[in-house]
């Protein structure tokens, strides 16, 4: 898993309350287990008509933002089914990182676990995000995992929460299996012990 400490890029503004996991990827989508791919898909039915052009509104589709390493986003982000194709659709679009006044409890977590970081603000922080966000691909956000801060394109600064231990995976590129391999000497000497106690197993 890719490492996150320190995020300077362009922030897109996505003010829709609500987005659940079918907007983010939609479900005929899911019938593969890859993780790369996905990108091409994200916001799918918002971004794209049913013949494959771009529809032109979309803030992704605008010159701006469509190289978004940010998302500031409306309420309750996320939401809906559990599906991880939805951080994986993100993270392969570009998008490391995602700021909103809330997130579903799934989502959140997948988040985490594949290199996204979710960032809970409160409403006026999220509002001032919005507000810079909007300014284009000239006001470019600086997302600072170490001091756990975000910084606006002119210098406002305002601190967020994180749990330690999942600050400690993002920092580290640890995923679930990153996690298990920290541990593999001890994994690797428990199984020679278990094997000389038991060698007819």
């Amino acid at each position: 898993m890719q490492k996150f400490t320190t995020l300077t890029g362009i922030a897109a503004p996505m003010p829709l309350v609500n987005i659940d996991t079918d907007m983010i990827i939609p479900k005929q989508f899911l019938k593969t287990i890859q993780r790369s791919g996905l990108g091409k898909n994200l916001f799918d039915e918002m971004r794209l008509t049913q013949d494959g052009a771009e529809i032109p509104d979309f803030v992704l589709n605008q010159p701006a933002y469509r190289s978004a390493e940010i998302l500031v986003a409306g309420d309750n982000f996320g939401c809906g089914s559990s599906r991880e194709h939805a951080p994986w659709a993100l993270l392969d679009f570009g998008i490391r990182c995602v700021i909103s006044t809330s997130f579903a409890d799934i989502f959140y977590n997948n988040c985490f676990k594949n290199g996204i970081l979710p960032i809970v603000m409160p409403q006026d922080v999220v509002d001032t995000l919005m507000a810079d966000a909007r300014k284009g691909a000239n006001a470019r956000m600086t997302v600072d995992l170490t001091n756990q801060t975000v910084t606006t394109s002119d210098g406002q600064s305002f601190g967020f929460d994180i749990d330690p231990f999942r600050k400690h995976c993002l920092i580290n590129g640890l995923d679930d299996i990153g996690l298990t391999m920290e541990k593999a000497a001890s994994i690797d000497a428990f199984e020679k012990h278990a094997a000389a106690l038991r060698p007819w197993a």
